[in-house]
């Protein structure tokens, strides 16, 4: 937002801390931290966040989070600078380069000193600091965070990477100025800036593809798989489009087909090899006498092949295999900024259609994430507590909706538009994804981090959209929001738990979601998801429940099997949830008997959610009939004449197609105008458009 200013930015993040640390019951600084981390994931910087606070004043250690990074071989270690400064202040050099040591500290005795063997067993810094040690030959890449209240001093200077032993670390610095300019930039990721003159030695040779087409840049390259392996090595996912980062860490292997010719035949990686597709904003071009070179490329994504950049990276780094042989081929286009979210999705779409997981399923404007978020614009809900006026969920399907509804306000206007979507009633995608999974998937996919957890989400809800589309209605966005109340409000119950010592809340949450839905569907019952829509607020039976379960499952996750010593990692394990899942019978003796009386027949769902799927399907007619009616009979007529020329057309769509040619004197059924629609995408995959 334009009138948005640096220091508004920051009041707004210290009042959400704030906020969020009243309603989950928990540390401001964990609050803050949280925050700014999940902006972090969110935008691709990161791929997952776990927290874990240990900090030693004598020996100058400190660490906040972490996360391990399996696809990149790397190790993301976090450090929050936070006194709770009223206003905002400067961060020094000195300050800067003091962080990082406590830091380096921390990594470095963990790798060489041993240091859990000091620690006690039950401390977060204990499973963490084994965890290095036990991986060690797991990552060669430490990346280390320093997320900062303050801004940087203008003299401050960037850390140059170091070499400890075998491992690389990277310093990055998150300071406020930074996650304010991509707060105003509508939530877009920084740009990846790629100089290929400096890793080269020399632009990289292209030829041209947009012949005689102003309004388009594509270009043909051959890219060296060495400066491949380099700059995933250095950006990680940040260089894949987030759909094929969703694909690829769904699948989480290395090709070994890729593997095998690197390493027996890489000299015909080239004609074996399908290539690359990859988008850019810009790029700088130069001529010579050997013809156009590229010599930087902006914000460069990979739309296709991150299985074959991923697989170069490890085989390279875990076989030590020489790539100087290999080289593929690249199709590059440069996508204008204003129409990269119409253009990236299509380009992935069509460059990904091998894979059944589809490319569509991930991005925002697929029509689910379109649907929900028209179902948060239109149903309003009961009041917050203390608050009068009913309010709206605002579903944000892609970054920075939000604020960027806010951006056309005047101040007053912006208070309205807070009070109609409180700031506490808004959710994300990823958000989205964790509230569904804990109930019918599997929690270890919420404990995996968002973006993976979201994958697993995309791949489910891309399949059953195609299936039956009905199915996503009104119930099931209610139901949604019913499930987010109960997670919202277990992270709260969990925080202010006599038992509850700090660390773990995310991964008590997920498994004690997770247990009251294997248990009612044990007994045919479900949860009343439409009372809790009703009312926004859960029964005391359902709290005491919530809290007895929340301590049962606290108290099962804390004693890993022999062995494992890091809590967070052993409940990401299937094993995990199959031991909880086990268990399941002990609950009976836990559970108040108010609270099994509240549970609904599972008949009751079923009769709820067929009526909702007959609704959604009128509504479907109805908004395919005024699609249908927005184009004129002729235009009908220009379709039909260019689809029957490339014979792509059925039978039965032709009849149709011949009755919308005769709009307005004909009007199509709802019926007749779902199908229409169905012909209309059909038409456009073949290039036939009207205007």
């Amino acid at each position: 937002m334009s009138d948005f200013t640096l220091e508004e930015f920051y009041k707004d993040l210290r009042q959400g801390a704030h906020a969020g640390s009243e309603a989950r019951q928990d540390y401001l600084e964990s609050e803050f931290l949280l925050g700014l981390a999940n902006e972090l994931e969110g935008a691709g910087v990161v791929d997952g966040f776990e927290p874990c606070h240990y900090r030693r004043p004598r020996g100058g250690m400190r660490v906040d989070g972490y996360w391990f990074k399996e696809e990149e071989s790397a190790l993301d270690l976090f450090i929050l600078d936070f006194e709770n400064r009223e206003s905002l202040e400067r961060l020094t050099n000195t300050e800067i380069k003091s962080a990082f040591k406590r830091l380096e500290n921390f990594f470095i005795d963990s790798i060489s000193s041993h240091l859990y063997d000091d620690l006690e067993e039950t401390s977060q810094g204990y499973g963490l600091s084994r965890d290095i040690s036990d991986r060690r030959t797991n990552y060669s890449k430490v990346n280390l965070y320093l997320i900062s209240e303050r801004k940087l001093s203008d003299q401050a200077v960037a850390l140059d990477d170091i070499q400890y032993m075998h491992w690389n670390l990277s310093y990055h610095i998150w300071d406020m100025s930074r996650f304010y300019r991509q707060h105003t930039s509508r939530g877009a990721k920084e740009d990846l800036v790629v100089d290929l003159k400096q890793l080269c030695g020399k632009g990289l040779q292209c030829l041209p593809a947009h012949l005689n087409n102003d309004a388009y840049e594509s270009y043909l390259l051959v890219m060296p798989a060495d400066i491949l392996s380099n700059l995933y090595e250095k950006y990680g996912a940040r260089l894949l489009e987030q759909n094929v980062r969703c694909f690829l860490q769904a699948r989480g292997n290395v090709n070994k087909g890729i593997r095998a010719t690197i390493m027996n035949d890489p000299g015909m990686f080239f004609a074996y090899n399908n290539g690359i597709t990859a988008t850019a904003k810009e790029v700088i071009t130069s001529e010579s006498e050997g013809g156009l070179f590229i010599d930087e490329i902006r914000d460069l994504q990979i739309v296709n092949g991150g299985q074959t950049t991923a697989s170069l990276f490890h085989t390279n780094k875990k076989d030590k295999a020489g790539l100087e042989q290999v080289f593929v081929q690249m199709k590059l286009s440069v996508v204008d900024e204003e129409k990269s979210e119409e253009v990236v999705p299509k380009i992935s779409e069509y460059a990904n259609t091998q894979n059944k997981v589809n490319a569509a399923d991930f991005f925002s404007n697929h029509p689910f994430h379109v649907r929900m978020e028209d179902f948060s614009r239109r149903l309003w809900a009961a009041p917050m507590p203390g608050v009068l006026m009913d309010s709206k969920w605002f579903y944000e399907r892609a970054r920075g909706q939000y604020a960027d509804a806010q951006s056309k306000f005047t101040q007053a206007g912006r208070k309205k538009f807070q009070k109609e979507n409180p700031k506490p009633r808004m959710f994300t995608k990823t958000d989205l994804a964790k509230f569904e999974n804990v109930w019918d998937e599997k929690p270890t996919f919420v404990n995996l981090g968002a973006q993976k957890n979201f994958a697993k989400y995309a791949g489910r809800i891309g399949a059953e959209w195609e299936k039956n589309s009905d199915y996503f209605n009104e119930f099931y966005y209610k139901r949604a929001i019913a499930r987010a109340i109960l997670f919202r409000r277990t992270e709260k119950l969990v925080s202010a738990q006599p038992w509850y010592q700090g660390g773990y809340r995310a991964n008590i949450v997920a498994y004690t979601l997770a247990m009251v839905s294997e248990y009612t569907k044990s007994k045919k019952r479900s949860v009343d998801f439409m009372q809790i829509w009703k009312s926004q607020e859960l029964t005391p039976a359902t709290v005491s429940a919530l809290e007895a379960i929340s301590e049962f499952v606290s108290d099962e996750i804390s004693d890993p099997p022999a062995g494992i010593s890091n809590i967070s990692e052993w409940c990401k394990k299937d094993a995990c949830w199959t031991r909880l899942q086990g268990k399941l019978s002990e609950l009976e003796t836990l559970l108040p008997q108010k609270f099994i009386s509240e549970l609904i027949s599972l008949e009751k769902v079923k009769e709820e959610v067929v009526d909702a799927k007959k609704t959604q399907k009128v509504d479907s007619g109805i908004e395919a009939q005024i699609r249908v009616l927005q184009i004129s009979g002729e235009q009908w007529g220009v379709i039909l004449e260019e689809g029957s020329g490339k014979g792509i057309f059925t039978p039965k769509e032709m009849g149709i197609l011949s009755s919308a040619t005769k709009i307005p004197n004909v009007i199509p059924s709802e019926k007749q105008s779902m199908i229409l629609v169905e012909v209309l995408g059909k038409a456009e995959m073949e290039g036939i458009t009207v205007s």
